[in-house]
């Protein structure tokens, strides 16, 4: 085992939103024995450092957009950016829009740094949504439309993130990728972006092999990360889906199920563990 690759939220992180002194410790021990750990999310490289800024989990590389960018806090450096197009976010979103009219969007940009709500989306967030406040500015939708976005972000008040998905693969529009996470809102990221291709750009820069892998994950945007890694494990407390295709499943994020398989990982000297 050469990588670990952690989602946080719903994983590494209890249902509190804290991360436990034994699962830092299980990750603590994998760095000490020279895997890399990497934390991989929905987050914004800045959202992550806010959750795990006080561990040493940012001292080095993170990827976040659900795959969308790398980033590397040693160097301060971008290490890959994948954006969607203009073309194929303003089609979803205007298709959307149709079905459902009370959503609006927000495009993500600068590796995850800046934020251009619409009009009427900073009225549907939540406190804490996306790591921002709740003064924010807001744009026109040509203007949130008008820029390749990292991530584009939509919700509605009377349709769920799961909805709006599956219309969103009902249609079918070329050059974007829809999930959700359990956040209260749609992901969209450009077409072949998730957290697996995130991870196979960063795997091939340093040498590492997908069978040299472990991948944890809790949701729907989890899914590719957990069946491309040599061994893919779904928490206790994952979607039914996710754990029917993961490879192993580990107790709940409330149980410190990360660092149960790590402590056996430890063990067996951090040989895999299907053999």
């Amino acid at each position: 085992m050469r990588l670990i690759a952690t989602d946080i939220d719903g994983t590494l992180l209890s249902s509190t939103q804290r991360i436990s002194p034994r699962n830092l410790a299980a990750l603590t021990a994998a760095r000490d024995a020279g895997i890399v750990v990497v934390p991989t999310s929905g987050r914004q490289p800045f959202s992550i450092v806010d959750v795990l800024g006080d561990t040493w989990l940012t001292d080095g590389i993170v990827i976040g957009a659900n795959g969308g960018v790398g980033f590397d806090f040693a160097g301060d450096e971008v290490l890959f950016e994948r954006l969607i197009s203009v073309e194929a976010q303003t089609a979803l979103f205007e298709a959307l829009r149709e079905r459902y009219p009370s959503i609006a969007c927000v495009s993500v940009r600068d590796a995850g740094a800046t934020f251009w709500p619409e009009a009427g989306y900073v009225g549907m967030m939540d406190p804490g949504d996306h790591g921002r406040g709740e003064t924010l500015p807001h744009y026109p939708l040509e203007e949130v439309l008008g820029t390749p976005s990292l991530k584009l972000v939509v919700r509605g008040v009377d349709v769920t993130p799961e909805e709006l998905r599956d219309e969103a693969e009902r249609l079918s529009i070329p050059g974007v990728a829809a999930s959700t996470s359990g956040a209260p809102f749609l992901e969209v990221a450009a077409a072949g972006v998730n957290k697996a291709t995130g991870l196979e750009l960063l795997c091939a820069r340093l040498g590492i092999d997908r069978d040299e892998v472990i991948a944890f994950g809790d949701n729907n945007n989890d899914v590719e990360m957990i069946e491309w890694a040599g061994v893919g494990v779904a928490m206790g407390n994952a979607l039914p889906e996710v754990q029917a295709l993961a490879d192993m499943v580990a107790l709940t994020n409330d149980e410190d199920g990360l660092a149960v398989i790590l402590e056996e990982l430890a063990a067996n000297e951090w040989r895999g563990l299907l053999g």
